[in-house]
Order: structure tokens, then C-alpha cells, then sequence
């Protein structure tokens, strides 16, 4: 990451319409980058089905853009630097509108990709830059405030993206989820730029790590890739898979090498030399991949295998929101007083709570089943996420927390995109073995296997037809049985990783300035 220049004085904090104008414009902006992360999920069987590819496929739609996202952000300091806040963050908003509007027009699946990995990456500089351009509006004596309004606009998003992607897929067409951002994008640019034009930060040439960008883009698209194709390709059994597998460990490999010894790397991996900060970044990222997969994965398993709409998918997913928005102020008020390590623990316990209870799923859960998990789930997302920002930035000096920041973030979303291709391909892979277990028990011997064929069969269906139908009823339970399996799995996850969160040395709450969002 480039390291900045010396700043000159910050400008004056804004007053009365001019501050809530320029709050509105920045949370709108936040807003519609982050409805764009969760409004996918929901629409995913619809898109695959419209563009003639599996759902399976149909996920790349999430990992594209959020890969994209992840290798643009470390470049958000030295575009920074380079052009100035205010018109980075402007550049930005429009070229995600534009590419909102080609990812409404896609006739096939690799546009679709295409323009998704355009989004991601022109997306990556718009969540620091709302954050700070917030944060400069206000005194700093309303910092909190800052932070609080910024805070619930990253909550709000994704509870409101699973609904209304739901409604417009059901009810309009699935473009529209893309097609929605262009007006929301264009108030937003048109009243960022008239009140903060004049307030642009301080521009200087400085130089960029090329190679160190093109080795991320190297290994973490490989990567990618091979996780996303891995279970197409019969993993290993495939050379591509394997070449792939190669281009990523060498690309991992090289860019460590390069990253260390270059003068302005793209990342700082020595930040890792501080316990608080590789603590910190391993349970964010190993626990938001975990918490990512798993809310791809609840609305896919609604649609396809338990006969949800789009939009009652959504709503199983929405109520995650109404904790979190209500908890959220108690927290900010105390994240001062409490050790960070705490909230986390919190946060950690009450996830592995969440996906126990899912683990016990079955295809008789009624609505009221699958709200009271998600519900509870919001009290988890209410201090997952500011708690371990926090730990990550104490003890930096201020001219290192952009660079945290973006390093921080860049693992956090990297790690949401392999979590979404791992949990569907275990998914998969899961779902087959349980359905072969379970096809063992369908015999001529086995009375109620017999009793079921016959029951309809008397519904006037053939020998033929009936055994399709009891086919479908065995994918229903092993799809089921396997998403048990991941809902288990992952609540381990979360209680291995209060473990690594103690590994940090204690320290104060302190409030989290410049790191980046929750979405």
C-alpha cells in the first residue's frame, strides 16, 4: 500500500442541511454497494434458470463480484493519494452504476460474470471512502455519531437486499435487482460531488506496486476458479484443475516474496507481525467465510428443495436485521469501556448457537422454525463485526491504518468468496453421499419403501413415475441432511475460534476509524 503524504489541515467539519445531505448522500451510496452483496443470494435460482446453468453455476454471480472487490481494495490508498477522495469515491459510484446497468443487460452467464467482476472492483474504494468522508463531516467529538449512522446503513443493507431481491425477482424480473442501483447511484454521486468538491483531500504522484497487484489477481483468481469449477471438473481428476492448483500455490508463494521485500507493496504483510492484528484477521476471516457460505446457502436450500418463493426466501432471511439495528447503539455506547475480545466471544458463542439450531432442520420446518435462528442470529452480527475492527487497529499509528484497513478488509471478503464456493461444493458432495446411503434402504424388502411406491402408485402414477418421485423425496432428504451437516460444522468453527480471539492481548475499545465495512 502506498503510504501517504503529509496531510494539511483537515477542513472544517460540515453544519445543518449541508451535514445531513452529505450523510444521506454517502449512506446511499454505502447502501446500494452493499444491497448489491445480498441481493444476489435470493435471485440466484431464478438467474441460473433464465441464463440455462445449474445454481451451482449460478453462484459464481457472488464470488465474482466479491473477489473482484476484495483485490481492488488494497489499491484504495494509492488511488487515494493519486486523485483525491472526493473524486475517487464519485468515479467509483458512477462506474458501479454503469456496471449495474450491463449487469442488468447480460445475455448469458459469462457477461453476467464479466460485468460482475467490473462491479466488484470499481465497488472496492466506495465503503473506506464513505467511512471517511463520514467521519470528516462530523466533529470529532461526534465521531460515535459518524460512526453510528455509517454502522446502520452496513445493517439495514443486507436485511433490506434479501427481501426486495426476493419481491423483484418474483414479481418483475431479476435485471431489476441491477437496474434499481442507477437512480440510487446518480443522487448519490450528484450530492456527494456538489458538497464535497471542495473539501478534496491533498493529490500526489507516487508510485504502485504493479507486479505486487498482479500476483493478487494471479493467485486469488486461480484460486478462485479452482474452487469454483473444482466440483464441475472432477477436481483432481482434471488437468486444468491441477494447472490451476499449480498457478495459485506459485502465485501465493511469489507474491509473499515480493510483498515482503518491496519498498511500497500493494499489502503490508508485516502487518501480520503484530499478534493483535494476525489474531484478529484470522478469526474475522475464517468466521465471516463461515457466515457468508452459510447465508448462500439457507436461501438455495429454501428454494430449490423446500418450495420457497424468492420472496419468502427473503423474508426467512430479513429478520437478522431487527436485532442487530436495535442492539447496535448499546454497543457503540460501551465499546469503549469493554474489552473488544468480549463482544467477540459474544458474537462467536451466539453464531454457534444459531447453527446448532439449524443442524436440526428438517423438511418439516414450518416459518416459525426458521425465523427464530435468524432472529437471534442478529445479536451475533450486531458485535461481530466492530469488535474485531477494533483489535485489529490498536496499537497502529495513524499513518499505518489504511493500509490495515485494507489488508483487513481484502482477507475478510476473499475469505466470504471461497467460503460461498466451499460450502455449496460440500454442499454437493454431502447431498450425493447421503442420497446413496439412503437409496441403500429403498429395497423390495424394506416395508415402508414398498408401502410409499405403492401409495403412489395408487395416486395413478406409473411404476416409472413413482419411482422419480421417490427419487426427488430422497433428494430432499439428502440436500437437507447435508446442509445439517455444514449448519454443524460451521457452529464448531465458531467456538474453535473464540480460542484465537484470546490469543490477542487485551486492550480498550476504541473506536474503529477507516476500516472498512461490514458487508
Amino acid at each position: 500500500m502506498a503510504s501517504n503524504p503529509p496531510a494539511p489541515a483537515a477542513p472544517s467539519p460540515l453544519t445543518d442541511g449541508a451535514l445531513a445531505l452529505g450523510s444521506i448522500a454517502l449512506s446511499l451510496a454505502t447502501f446500494m454497494n452493499i444491497l448489491d452483496t445480498s441481493i444476489a443470494n435470493v435471485s440466484i435460482p431464478a438467474i441460473s434458470g433464465d441464463l440455462a446453468v445449474s445454481p451451482d453455476q449460478g453462484t459464481w454471480v457472488i464470488t465474482s463480484f466479491a473477489v473482484a472487490n476484495a483485490i481492488s481494495l488494497p489499491l484504495t490508498g494509492w488511488l487515494t493519494v493519486r486523485y483525491g477522495q472526493v473524486r475517487l469515491f464519485v468515479a467509483s459510484t458512477l462506474l458501479f452504476v454503469i456496471a449495474s446497468f450491463l449487469c442488468a443487460l447480460a445475455p448469458t452467464l459469462a457477461w453476467l460474470i464479466v460485468f460482475r467482476v467490473i462491479q466488484g472492483a470499481v465497488a472496492g474504494p466506495m465503503i473506506p471512502l464513505s467511512q471517511s468522508l463520514l467521519l470528516a463531516s462530523f466533529p470529532k467529538e461526534k465521531a460515535g455519531t459518524a460512526l453510528a449512522i455509517w454502522a446502520m446503513t452496513t445493517l439495514v443493507a443486507p436485511v433490506v437486499g434479501p427481501v426486495l431481491g426476493g419481491w423483484i425477482t418474483d414479481n418483475i424480473s431479476w435485471p431489476w435487482i441491477f437496474y434499481i442501483n442507477i437512480p440510487v447511484g446518480l443522487i448519490a454521486t450528484a450530492i456527494t460531488w456538489m458538497i464535497y468538491r471542495k473539501r478534496e483531500t491533498p493529490t500526489a504522484k507516487v508510485p504502485v506496486d504493479g507486479i505486487g497487484l498482479g500476483l493478487v489477481v494471479l493467485w486469488v483468481g486461480a484460486l478462485q476458479i479452482v474452487l469454483d469449477r473444482g466440483k464441475d471438473l472432477d477436481w483432481f481428476g482434471s488437468g486444468q484443475i491441477v494447472t490451476l492448483t499449480i498457478v495459485a500455490v506459485v502465485g501465493f508463494v511469489l507474491f509473499l516474496v515480493w510483498e515482503l521485500t518491496e519498498r511500497h507493496p500493494i499489502v503490508d504483510l508485516h502487518l501480520f507481525a503484530r499478534r493483535n492484528f494476525w489474531t484478529s484477521s484470522l478469526a474475522m476471516s475464517l468466521a465471516y467465510g463461515a457466515f457468508f457460505g452459510n447465508v448462500v446457502l439457507l436461501p438455495l436450500w429454501l428454494q430449490q428443495y423446500m418450495g420457497y418463493t424468492a420472496t419468502w426466501a427473503g423474508m426467512i432471511l430479513a429478520p437478522v436485521g431487527v436485532l442487530a439495528i436495535l442492539l447496535m447503539p448499546v454497543v457503540g455506547k460501551y465499546m469503549n469501556r469493554v474489552d473488544p475480545r468480549v463482544f467477540a466471544t459474544a458474537s462467536f458463542v451466539i453464531f454457534a448457537v444459531v447453527l446448532l439450531m439449524r443442524s436440526w432442520f428438517n423438511t418439516q420446518a414450518d416459518v416459525f422454525t426458521l425465523l427464530v435462528p435468524t432472529i437471534i442470529q442478529g445479536a451475533a452480527v450486531a458485535v461481530f463485526f466492530v469488535p474485531l475492527i477494533n483489535l485489529s487497529m490498536s496499537g497502529l499509528a495513524p499513518e499505518h491504518i489504511p493500509s490495515a484497513s485494507g489488508l483487513f478488509n481484502f482477507a475478510r471478503i476473499t475469505a466470504g468468496a471461497f467460503g460461498t464456493s466451499i460450502v455449496t461444493t460440500w454442499w454437493d458432495r454431502r447431498a450425493t453421499l447421503h442420497h446413496a446411503q439412503l437409496v441403500e434402504r429403498i429395497t423390495a424388502y424394506d416395508p415402508n419403501s414398498t408401502q410409499a411406491l405403492a401409495t403412489l402408485q395408487s395416486g395413478g402414477l406409473t411404476p416409472e413415475q413413482s419411482y422419480e418421485a421417490m427419487n426427488r423425496l430422497v433428494d430432499q432428504q439428502a440436500f437437507m441432511l447435508s446442509a445439517n451437516d455444514i449448519f454443524y460444522v460451521s457452529a464448531w468453527l465458531f467456538v474453535l475460534l473464540i480460542g484465537v480471539v484470546w490469543l490477542a492481548r487485551p486492550v480498550k475499545g476504541q473506536p474503529a476509524r477507516g476500516a472498512g465495512g461490514a458487508h
